[in-house]
């Protein structure tokens, strides 16, 4: 063993260990093993830093900002509701529904991409349902690195698959004949945490050290939250008249949040907008007052909101408390002088006046200096209400900004991307072409396209990667494999099988799997005709677990997860070190039965 293998694997074993033990935040510990290299002169200083620009860096960024542009296109959004209606709130359907869709889209598309389109869709699920993101996002990222073995154009080491085998002239695979291990592996990585996922998946969430100001507001003031449907029939009492003239706030004490009449939805209708036959009204109020409300009216009650949706969805609606203060042009007026409702199409549900808390109808109370409004509505809307200097919103609150309009050239541009990289063009350039066509086409704007960008995974990454080139640039990664594959020469398919499984799966953590399967292949060919077997489904066997990046968050994916999900080494440690034994024990068994 030379000085320079055993520098570079101190290096890797001191790396190891403190990922594993979190001494540091992993995007230093990976700038740490960088620089390391570099210091101690196993790599020249453009070799240190060579993975800045290496190809998975750029495909990382392209990746991010591309999928910042569909999100803001709301297209994911859609998709989301399309999943939780079929999957309802069971978290296990969901997760069954999720992994298998971008498992399956993994399957002809880099696993990235595929991970990147669906985290937004994730995300609103998350928010939607009250499931902790760091449930959902994992198994998404599982399911997508799983996925990309179902096909021999998935992944890299499937791609340069063929090549290698024609230079060794071993005939090369079809594009199907992985598939059936690929099976075996997603449904079993399903399977996995559909069964187990309770206990190796943290239950935190990542946004669960902010207050949710929602969850403030109700409990401080006993608001109701819960929104109820009606249609109004033609034989209603209710056609004709106004909200006022009903008595909807004087009363009954409800407040009425939208109405819709063709699908058109009017928020926080004007006291004097007219309730017509066949509209929809989504209700707020205390239930038995509702109750008694529909009733007078002859009202039909709809479980589902449909139409309501976004009324729901904190992402989009809620509660805000509204300040008064002092030099007000509004001071001294009402509700009903100043055409709340009808300015800013927000409901007014509670007004605080000194130690007063007035519920119902207080249209007609002056506002004085301090009075506080608790409103319901549109984040939207109430951003409208923010910007004027009569009012000062205390309640913090994001507005989604989304436009379906661009939808269609994010699509294209995403889609255009991922074609370009199955045709044959570098992965790289073609993603990173997508991402700049969705700024030229205004999808993003450049500024959100720095900001899209996860720079502690870019430094992970990047870090990393100078250890796969010291691995192979001093033989260390050589010297590794021709001592293992020696003690197990001779003896059982299952033992060789079993050891090219674990071999390639310690090198794609730390070095990409694609070098991985460089490095390997060569040496399980001449080992596999010095046993006597067939080194083609060796050779495969190392491909396919050059994907069994599950331990640390080294590979692109579960790197890219990180801060969504809000995770940390020991997650991975936990949740991944059972995956990796289930994704050995299957693969060598399948090869076993099937390839050999």
């Amino acid at each position: 063993m030379s000085v320079e293998i055993l520098t570079v694997l101190i290096i890797m074993l001191l790396t190891i260990l403190l990922l594993v033990f979190e001494v540091f935040r992993i995007d230093l510990v990976a700038v740490l093993c960088m620089l390391a290299l570099g210091w101690s002169g196993i790599l020249t200083p453009s070799e240190t830093l060579s993975g800045f620009s290496s190809n998975a860096v750029l495909a990382m960024i392209s990746v991010m900002v591309m999928g910042t542009g569909i999100a803001g296109t709301g297209v994911m959004n859609s998709f989301s509701r399309l999943i939780v209606r079929i999957a309802g709130a069971s978290r296990q359907k969901i997760l069954g529904i999720v992994s298998l869709s971008v498992g399956l889209l993994s399957a002809f598309m880099q696993n990235v991409g595929a991970a990147a389109l669906f985290l937004p869709a994730v995300l609103n699920i998350s928010k939607k349902e009250k499931i902790p993101a760091s449930r959902l996002i994992m198994p998404l990222g599982f399911a997508a690195i799983l996925g990309g073995t179902l096909t021999m154009v998935a992944s890299g080491p499937l791609i340069l698959l063929n090549d290698l085998l024609k230079s060794a002239d071993l005939e090369p695979y079809g594009l199907f004949s992985v598939t059936p291990v690929g099976l075996v592996l997603l449904t079993l990585g399903i399977l996995y945490f559909l069964l187990f996922g309770k206990w190796v998946l943290p239950g935190r969430d990542s946004q669960s050290e902010k207050p949710n100001e929602q969850k403030i507001l109700i409990d401080t003031w006993h608001l109701p939250f819960i929104i109820h449907r009606y249609a109004i029939a033609d034989t209603s009492p209710l056609v004709g008249l106004t909200p006022e003239v009903s008595g909807l706030w004087k009363i009954y004490g409800l407040h009425i949040l939208a109405v819709s009449h063709t699908g058109e939805v009017e928020y926080a209708p004007w006291r004097n907008t007219s309730f017509k036959s066949d509209q929809e009204i989504a209700l707020l109020g205390n239930l038995d007052n509702i109750q008694r409300f529909a009733e007078d009216y002859q009202l039909t009650f709809h479980e589902e909101l449909n139409v309501f949706q976004q009324l729901n969805d904190s992402g989009s609606a809620g509660f805000a408390e509204v300040l008064v203060p002092p030099r007000s042009s509004v001071i001294g007026s009402t509700i009903r002088d100043i055409s709340f409702r009808k300015s800013f199409a927000l409901e007014p549900v509670v007004f605080f006046t000194g130690d007063k808390q007035i519920e119902g109808d207080f249209s007609d109370r002056k506002i004085k200096t301090g009075d506080t409004l608790i409103v319901h509505g549109m984040w939207e809307n109430l951003s409208r209400l923010k910007e004027n200097t009569d009012f000062v919103v205390i309640t913090p609150f994001e507005v989604e900004k989304q436009d379906m309009k661009k939808a269609w050239k994010a699509a294209s541009c995403f889609l255009g991307a991922i074609c370009l990289t199955i045709t044959g063009f570098p992965i790289s350039i073609s993603l990173f072409s997508g991402a700049v066509a969705m700024v030229l086409t205004g999808v993003i704007r450049m500024d959100e396209f720095y900001h899209s960008v996860e720079w502690k995974v870019v430094f992970l990454i990047a870090g990393l990667i100078p250890l796969g080139t010291a691995m192979q640039k001093t033989g260390a990664a050589e010297f590794l494999a021709k001592g293992i594959m020696s003690v197990v020469q001779g003896g059982h398919p299952l033992v060789l099988l079993t050891a090219i499984a674990l071999l390639s799966t310690v090198f794609s953590l730390f070095m990409s799997n694609v070098a991985a399967t460089v490095v390997l292949a060569p040496l399980v060919v001449g080992m596999a005709k010095i046993g006597g077997l067939d080194p083609r489904p060796l050779v495969l066997l190392v491909a396919v677990c050059a994907a069994n990046s599950f331990v640390l968050p080294t590979h692109q994916v579960n790197a890219m997860l990180i801060t969504p999900g809000g995770y940390r080494n020991r997650d991975y440690f936990k949740a991944g070190g059972g995956m990796t034994l289930i994704f050995i024990a299957a693969v060598v068994a399948v090869f076993y039965l099937v390839y050999l």
